[in-house]
């Protein structure tokens, strides 16, 4: 970490703009490094997608090997890489319990605090940024720059221009806006000729045209012990394209819409993709992953007597509920009694996604600030003195703690590319 000496740090000020994990991070850092850190939010209060985020289980990070979690990031592993370098996911366990939070590994590899809950660390979080000095603005909204340079903020009590030596801006990306991710900040930006890649959704979930039947008996119920397998094709340049078969293992849950949940969005790159060129995607079920094809088949084709169809497949192969419904959805009515195709099926069952869900119901978002117009620090080249951290950078990764991971990273680099230049600048002055 960069520190300027005691003087020089008592007489800067630095506004950093978003109170979510990239901006707290950045704060942190700036007020170890001795500066006066102030931090600005439109909404009433920090952290609230983070809270939200961690309703379920506040997933931290991942224990997976390094070379695996750098994957995650895909295109822009290369940019993600060096801020994790600085900021490894074992640096950012260890981070935590300087919270007075203990975290385990659970059986997905996923980390998490021991209680699960998010809100008592952003607690412990926020107690020490008040204690080092930070000063919070809440209901501040930016409205970017006055022609002196000032920035302008909307306020309760009206308009206000403040002045600080360096900005640091973490107002994340295009998803669930209620909660303060608005994207506002892109035209702001963009009249300062700062790149940015349009922003799109990311971790969604997607339409499917259930009947009326299985919405109302099968919404919300889990799919657990499931694969799915995407025919993904890949452009490798020089006008070429290579097809390839992507599978993913995991669970995911039928909606009122369609489809949600963890496995639809390790996917939902791919997905959105695909449905943007081609106006649909179909995925492959696997609705009994461990088991080999010809086994599912030995075992749908023996006799079932005077059984149903139901309770011979939940009898030979464990099906039953949710996953049941959706061969009686997805199946011919001639295919379904043909126990061939049905135990075809049971491994391959094709589902027809036909459209995201709209952006703001999306878990994050892709697009942002393109690393070409940072320099290594995270600095604009476009705006000296200006940084920025977390989701509005572009990028993407799957939930699964990657999406924290980023932002706290990208939060502790930008603050310390922050340092780094307050001090250039004071050693040319």
């Amino acid at each position: 970490m960069t520190s300027l000496n005691y003087f020089e740090a008592q007489h800067k000020t630095v506004a950093v703009i978003g109170g979510g994990p990239a901006g707290l991070m950045a704060a942190e850092v700036l007020s170890a490094g001795g500066i006066q850190v102030d931090l600005y939010d439109a909404m009433p209060s920090v952290g609230r997608k983070f809270l939200l985020a961690g309703k379920g289980g506040m997933n931290l990070t991942h224990s997976e090997p390094y070379d695996a979690f750098l994957s995650r990031y895909g295109a822009r592993r290369s940019y993600i890489a060096p801020l994790l370098e600085q900021f490894t996911p074992d640096a950012l366990r260890a981070w935590v319990q300087t919270l007075g939070i203990d975290t385990f590994v659970g059986s997905s590899g996923r980390v998490f605090p021991t209680d699960m809950k998010a809100a008592p660390l952003l607690r412990a979080w926020l107690h020490r940024l008040r204690q080092s000095g930070v000063q919070f603005h809440m209901r501040h909204r930016w409205l970017g720059w006055e022609q002196s340079g000032a920035l302008v903020f909307e306020t309760p009590q009206g308009p206000l221009a403040i002045r600080a030596d360096a900005i640091l801006l973490a107002l994340g990306g295009d998803s669930w806006a209620r909660l303060g991710s608005d994207a506002k900040w892109v035209p702001l930006l963009a009249r300062h000729d700062v790149q940015i890649a349009p922003l799109q959704l990311a971790n969604c979930g997607f339409d499917v045209g259930w009947s009326e039947y299985f919405r109302g008996r099968f919404a919300g119920e889990h799919l657990k012990s499931i694969a799915i397998t995407v025919n993904h094709v890949r452009d490798v340049g020089n006008n070429q394209e290579e097809q390839s078969a992507l599978r993913k293992q995991g669970e995911f849950v039928v909606s009122t819409h369609g489809v949600e949940g963890s496995l639809i969005y390790a996917l939902s790159a791919v997905l959105r993709d695909r449905i943007a060129v081609a106006g649909s995607a179909v995925i492959y079920l696997d609705l009994l992953p461990d088991w080999p094809l010809q086994r599912v088949i030995d075992e749908v084709c023996r006799p079932r007597g005077a059984r149903s169809w139901s309770s011979h497949l939940q009898s030979r192969v464990g099906l039953k509920g949710v996953k049941t419904g959706l061969l009686r959805e997805l199946v011919a009515p001639a295919d379904f009694i043909d126990p061939l195709q049905l135990a075809h099926a049971i491994k391959a069952l094709p589902l027809t996604l036909l459209a995201p869900r709209p952006i703001d119901e999306a878990i994050s978002s892709a697009g942002g600030v393109i690393f070409e117009g940072l320099d290594q620090q995270l600095m604009l080249k476009a705006l000296p003195g200006v940084f920025c951290a977390g989701e509005m950078l572009d990028w993407e990764a799957p939930t699964g703690g990657y999406l924290l991971s980023a932002c706290l990273v990208s939060g502790r680099a930008a603050g310390n590319g922050v340092l780094s230049w307050l001090q250039s600048v004071a050693a040319t002055s």
